[in-house]
């Protein structure tokens, strides 16, 4: 009898036991995550109609704002606006009572709603406590609304994105993607209406609610050869004198598949002039003599596979080239990943860092959208943590990189990119993307993403820039150059003109 009563006691502790690693994995451990995951709705119920911080562009024009509830029998008292909603959006997010909260709504909720929290030290005990002051913060961004605008000129409703980055800070100058929606039906007050709104955008094609600036990945195509070249040039196996034959296809080991140009046209030459052209057999070929690994360490030195430490929530995706153990069963994808295809994945906020990097002599800085948080007071609570995120590659490199960049440019697929008097630096890519199914049974059509990505001035740089407009009909080695180009000059001369020293 004693013994089962011994049994049953242990099993009791070891119950007991597991039920406070549980609950210290969830309240200690796992909290912080499960606080802020958006479906979480908590944090918006208790915020939720009282007055919140401004968010507010660099160059002035309020995106987002509490204003009071005209029904003063409401117990609401304030209702969340967002005067320039599409343009905003995925930038600001929305404040909602039902589907909680997204980007700088919640990742500064706590300043924004004037709960900045403060940890206490009392007699006997310390614990960290909620403080109840109302110090509401307002947010100054640093957006530029006229290089945000030109942005969205520049897709003029075409499925994209364009990031612009000022390399010296890592300041997000513009950041905007289309599709996109208006956040202010989500913070409404009637329920009902917020249900509806959210169950329409859930009918649409290419869910609007889609950060795909940086919540998105798509392959890079030829921009990923800015990394290539940077890796054959670190590691001594290439120079830009390096020779490659002329070809219409090169053939791939262990495949009977050969890699050709688009359209079957014949190119080859330096690995200058096959950058300018951007030629792929000899990418590719320059992938093989490369090897995985040493292209899989130049792209994580680019920053791929790591998270971009971005003021937003949720938090950037991870942009991705595979692992060895990828390559180890399809050798011929060193190729084809060389020139920004297979796996290869990612962000148009990646690509706009790849570009930084390159402009700000090998060091990428860190992205932010928010330059400062200010109570309400004039107090400054924080400011803009600027400096290097990584080093992607030495000076030299950054520089002859620059070099060909600015001859893709000059001569090249990227001459529609050009500014007068201003010297821009670019590089284009047409990613092919894998068609669909057809309902009728017949072999759907290739499209492709047109990329650019590029910096000015080349002397002495200041924007960088990232343009993807997905999904066109046209797929040929001049795509990203028609399509995208032109998007970056337009964003870059604005851009250009409001951080003018």
């Amino acid at each position: 009898m004693e013994r089962r009563i011994g049994r049953l006691g242990t099993g009791l502790m070891l119950l007991f036991l597991a039920l406070l690693a549980q609950l210290t994995w969830l309240q200690v451990i796992n909290g912080p995550k499960l606080a802020n995951a958006s479906g979480n709705t908590r944090n918006a119920v208790r915020d939720f109609g009282q007055l919140r911080g401004s968010m507010i562009t660099a160059d002035g024009k309020v995106v987002a704002l509490s204003n009071r509830n005209p029904k003063r029998d409401s117990k609401f008292t304030y209702i969340r606006d967002y005067p320039i909603g599409e343009r905003y959006a995925h930038l600001t997010g929305y404040f909602s009572f039902t589907y909680g909260t997204v980007g700088l709504e919640r990742q500064y909720n706590a300043v924004l709603a004037g709960r900045q929290g403060a940890l206490v030290f009392s007699k006997d005990k310390f614990e960290q406590i909620l403080n109840d002051r109302v110090e509401v913060s307002d947010l100054t961004l640093t957006v530029n609304d006229s290089v945000q605008l030109a942005a969205q000129e520049g897709l003029a409703g075409r499925k994209g994105s364009v990031v612009a980055i000022d390399v010296r800070t890592g300041a997000i100058l513009a950041m905007y993607s289309f599709p996109t929606f208006d956040p202010g039906p989500l913070a409404a007050l009637d329920q009902k209406s917020v249900t509806a709104e959210w169950k329409r955008l859930d009918g649409l094609d290419n869910d609007p609610r889609l950060a795909r600036a940086w919540r998105q990945v798509y392959p890079p195509g030829s921009t990923f050869k800015t990394i290539t070249a940077a890796a054959g040039l670190s590691t001594g196996i290439a120079s830009v004198d390096t020779l490659y034959p002329k070809l219409a296809e090169l053939p791939l080991p262990l495949s009977t598949r050969p890699l050709k140009n688009f359209g079957g046209k014949t190119c080859g030459g330096t690995l200058f002039d096959s950058f300018v052209v951007s030629c792929n057999t000899s990418f590719a070929q320059l992938g093989l003599d490369l090897g995985a690994d040493k292209l899989l360490g130049q792209a994580q030195a680019f920053g791929f596979g790591k998270r971009i430490p971005l003021d937003t929530s949720p938090a950037p995706a991870v942009s991705r080239f595979p692992g060895l153990s990828f390559f180890d069963r399809n050798t011929p994808a060193i190729a084809q990943s060389a020139i920004g295809q297979s796996e290869v994945a990612a962000t148009p906020l990646q690509m706009a860092l790849v570009a930084a990097g390159i402009a700000n002599g090998g060091q990428i800085p860190k992205p932010h959208l928010v330059a400062r948080v200010q109570e309400r007071t004039g107090a400054v609570v924080t400011t803009a943590d600027t400096g290097t995120w990584i080093t992607a590659t030495t000076p030299e490199v950054a520089a002859q990189l620059t070099e060909m960049m600015e001859q893709v440019v000059l001569r090249g697929t990227g001459t529609r990119a050009q500014l007068d008097g201003i010297r821009v630096a670019a590089k284009t890519g047409t990613a092919q993307t894998t068609p669909g199914k057809s309902t009728n049974g017949s072999t759907p059509k290739l499209r492709s993403h047109a990329w650019t990505i590029g910096f000015a001035p080349v002397q002495a740089p200041r924007v960088a820039i990232a343009v993807i407009i997905e999904n066109q009909d046209e797929v040929s080695s001049t795509t990203g150059g028609r399509i995208a180009a032109p998007v970056l000059a337009r964003v870059m001369a604005e851009a250009l003109r409001v951080t003018a020293p």
